[in-house]
């Protein structure tokens, strides 16, 4: 048997970090492939970034989706040894939002995705983000989990990336092209 597979999930049921196993289409596995996806998606975008603080910012929240995954991917009993999405981690996000708008000049209207590759990227990381939020929101409230910094940490995720689609365009030059044409 290769290293790589263990055929356990053959079957269609997946482990979570804890004892027992669930249907791979369970809630929780949906959430956890959601914020995967999201982490996926801001990869692509820090390997598309040009702005000089948009890859290391992007990698930073990168680590810490793997550590939101671990508190998600856990049983119950065991979630609170794989805390560590707390309102500190809500506080940096913020943080970093409030640096980025000082850079930027914010569109009075919705803005259209597309003026430069790494806003392109960005953008859709942004909306992946705001899905993995929805799936997570639905596992609080149906009281599998417990850490509301979970879905503030998202919720701001969601707007720092948007920030920094900004960034990118104002680094490339490019004003951003808004929903309504004047």
């Amino acid at each position: 048997m290769s290293p790589f597979y263990t055929r356990t999930g053959d079957e269609g049921t997946t482990g979570l970090l804890g004892e027992g196993r669930v249907p791979k289409f369970d809630d929780r596995i949906e959430a956890l492939g959601a914020v995967d996806e999201a982490t996926a998606a801001i990869g692509l975008a820090r390997a598309s970034a040009q702005a000089p603080q948009t890859a290391p910012l992007l990698l930073e929240t990168q680590r810490d989706l793997y550590k939101l995954m671990a508190e998600v991917g856990a049983t119950p009993e065991n979630a609170a040894k794989f805390r560590a999405i707390d309102e500190s981690r809500v506080k940096w996000l913020e943080e970093q939002t409030d640096i980025l708008e000082k850079t930027v000049e914010l569109p009075r209207e919705f803005i259209l995705p597309g003026d430069v590759p790494a806003s392109a990227a960005l953008a859709l990381a942004r909306t992946i983000v705001r899905r993995a939020e929805r799936r997570v929101v639905s596992l609080f409230h149906a009281g599998k989990l417990e850490n509301q910094s979970l879905l503030a940490y998202l919720n701001r995720l969601s707007s720092l990336i948007f920030m920094l689609e900004l960034v990118e365009n104002t680094h490339a030059g490019q004003k951003s092209n808004l929903a309504k044409a004047k």
